[in-house]
Parts: structure tokens; sequence; C-alpha cells
């Protein structure tokens, strides 16, 4: 029987453990190398195979995967594309499995969020409609930590530890300086919908006066009054206030405080600048000195702080995505289960992409304070064990030595894709 290649694709923001999961779908299809191909990565995500600019992985030496475990940013390149509904445009879907089927591709691995689940769920629907042989498998990763049914996502572990070690540090900063200097800081971190990566910023709070003592979620729309009072009794009791703020948080009305004119390629509209309106808004009402920070790239690509637990967990769905495919399975998002709460422990499940495509977790309720300024013991019961260990990177000279492959593509054999205009 002739072998199968796999084709492996990154998709949407990366994350400090996405190249760990690249890694063990790597590894692990070397292991297989009697019954698989190679590993064609795709060239900035979907696009490398609607382009046909496949990544032969199979020309990087073991060392060099290896090293991807304890690199950040996306190896092979990521995008956002959203492929459109298939009633409305078959096209690119067409063009993906004549792609696939002349460089022999029986397998795809789509790594990514919500709408790459949504995507990977389409091209599942096509083969199988056009006839052609294709196990479509999800592998989740972003660190918005949205996606429904699995427990959590590759990727916010590790933003978790870095906003909640971020968040404590910023506080002891301005706590010994208040006297005579700034009285508020605000930390903006993303969460366009859901306030999972603010939440985090609560993990180091054992008590208000060590900071932050307010949080600011997209579920729980903005009050201005009862916001202004909460900082103006932080400053008169502790001598500041810190804040953390998602990128999400809204007003009354339900919209963005920090809505931009632009549009990403999801239709998601452009979000950032949080922190500054916040800003702006307690200097003129209370007239306190502040600073503020976005943390923006620096938090999702702090490879140097990742938890253990959740470059473990990345690096094991890249593994059981490879014999979930060996083992027939198709068209299902791979899935991270939590079997106990003390000790910790974890497995890999699945769930048919249908029921995650599209989809977003939300905060729950009971994670949030009765105010909806701070998290509860739920929240931090839950998140704890995800920040869990140090996986440091290997250093040289004092800095983390980080691969880069050598990403070689193969040859094409089909004419340039030139989409028909819509």
């Amino acid at each position: 029987m002739h072998k199968k290649n796999i084709f492996y694709a990154q998709s949407g923001g990366v994350t400090a453990v996405i190249n760990a999961t690249a890694c063990g779908v790597i590894e692990t299809a070397r292991q297989y190398s009697a019954q698989l191909g190679t590993v064609l990565a795709g060239k900035d995500g979907i696009l490398g195979a609607l382009q046909e600019n496949l990544i032969d992985t199979a020309f990087e030496p073991d060392t060099l995967i290896a090293g991807l475990k304890y690199t950040p940013g996306g190896a092979f390149g990521s995008c956002r594309f959203k492929l459109k509904a298939l009633q409305e445009n078959r096209e690119p879907y067409q063009r993906l499995l004549e792609v696939f089927d002349a460089h022999n591709i029986g397998y795809f691995f789509y790594n990514g969020g919500g709408d790459s689940q949504d995507t990977a769920h389409k091209v599942s629907i096509m083969a199988r409609e056009m006839g052609y042989p294709l196990q479509c498998i999800g592998i989740p990763k972003t660190i918005d930590n949205d996606l429904p049914i699995t427990d959590t996502c590759p990727g916010f572990g590790s933003v978790a530890k870095y906003v909640a070690i971020s968040a404590r540090e910023a506080s002891l900063d301005i706590a010994s300086m208040c006297t005579t200097s700034t009285k508020v800081f605000v930390l903006e971190v993303m969460g366009r919908h859901a306030g999972w990566i603010a939440a985090a910023g609560g993990l180091y709070s054992e008590a208000a006066e060590t900071g932050p003592q307010i949080i600011l979620f997209p579920e729980v729309p903005l009050k201005k009054s009862e916001f202004l009072q909460k900082v103006q009794q932080c400053v008169e009791h502790y001598g500041y206030c810190s804040i953390v703020t998602s990128e999400g948080i809204r007003n009354e009305q339900g919209e963005f405080l920090s809505k931009g004119n632009s549009i990403d390629a999801f239709g998601h509209a452009q979000l950032g600048g949080a922190a500054p309106v916040i800003s702006q808004l307690i200097k003129q009402e209370l007239d306190y000195k502040y600073h503020w920070a976005v943390s923006d790239y620096l938090q999702r690509s702090a490879r140097h702080i990742a938890s253990q637990v959740d470059v473990d967990q990345a690096y094991q769905l890249g593994c059981s995505a490879v014999t979930a495919a060996l083992a027939g399975k198709s068209d299902i998002m791979l899935t991270i289960q939590r079997e106990s709460q003390r000790p910790y422990q974890w497995s890999i499940g699945e769930v048919p992409l249908a029921e995650v495509a599209n989809q977003e977790k939300m905060l729950p309720r009971d994670f949030i304070s009765a105010d909806g300024f701070f998290i509860t013991e739920q929240c931090r019961e839950y998140m704890l064990p995800l920040i869990q260990g140090e996986a440091y990177p290997l250093y040289s000279n004092g800095l983390p030595a980080y691969v880069t492959l050598n990403n070689n593509l193969v040859k094409k054999t089909l004419a340039a894709y030139r989409p028909s205009p819509q």
C-alpha cells in the first residue's frame, strides 16, 4: 500500500507552544514511517496548500525538530484566512483537494482555534462529497482558551502564567513609587469576547494590597461610576490601584471601548487600546497620575516563562493527532480532558468538529466575583494547575537557543492558483 503524506498547518495567532505541537506531529510521524509518508507543512497556514507552497519536513534534522518544542512563534508561518461556506464558493476547497491529490496527502491536521476547526470541518465535508480519501483532524490552539468542550487550549496556560507574573511584578513596582509618583497602572491583555486571559491576572493576588486589585472582563459591561468608585477606594486604602483589562471590554450599551475601524480576515473588528481609554477616564474623573501598557504579542510569545503543563499538553496533542489518524479517525478535534483536580491529571479526548466549529466558551459567571471586578476561588482552582512547572528553553550566551528550520519547499506540479473574482 502506498504511504500517504500528512499535511499540517498552523492557523491564526501563534502561541508560545504551537511549535511543540508541530514537534509532536513530526516526531511521532517519523516513528511510524513504515505506515506514513512525510509531514508536509503549509507555508503560512492553509494558504500554503492553496498556493502549493508545501514545506517538506523530511529535510529537517531530528535536532531541529526537537528544538521546536522550545521555540515560540509559528515555525512554518501562520495566517488569518477564512474559507467561505461551501455553498458560497466551492473553488478553494476543490483546489485544496487537487493539491492534496498531487502530493499524495491523505491526512489533514489543522492546528488552530474555532475558525480553524470550522475550516477543517468544511474540508472534511468536501472530501466526502468528492470521494477523496482524506482524514481531517483538528488540533486545538488558542491563547483565548475559548474553544468549547476541551478543558483548556494549548497556549493559554503559558499566557496565563505570563500575565499573572507580569501583573504582580508591575503591581510591586507601582506600590513602591505610589507615595510620590504614579497612582494607577493599567495592563491590557488579549481577549475579544472571553475574559480568560484577563482573569489570569488575579492568580497571584492572595490579598488586595499586593495587586492587581481590579480586573475588567468582556463578560461584564463596564459601569463607569462603580468602576471609578472602586479605583478611588483602592488608591485611598492601598496608596495605588493596579488594573488588568481585557482588550474586549464593553460599555453598558454593549459597544467595545477600543474598537478601531479595521476588520481582520475573519471579519472581526480590530481591537487594542482599552488601556489608554481606561487610563484617560481615570485621569479625567479622578485626576490620578497613571501609566498603562499593552502586553500584545509579548504575552503569547513568551516561551522563556512557559508553563510545563502547557508544553506537555501541546506536544501530546501533536502525537495523538498522528495515532488518531492511524486509527482511522476523521472529522474530529482532539481535546484535553481534566481527569482529576488534586493531583491534576489529564488525558486526550475527541469531539466531532461540527460541535466546536465557530463556537466560543465564555468565562463562567461563577469565575467572576459578585461585584464583577475580580476572580473567584473557583476560577483560581481551575487555572492554577494549568500554569504549573517551568519549561525553560536551552540557553546559549545568556539567550534562549531558539531554532529556525530550513523550510525547503517541494516542487510544484500544478498551475498557479488564481481564485476567481467573488
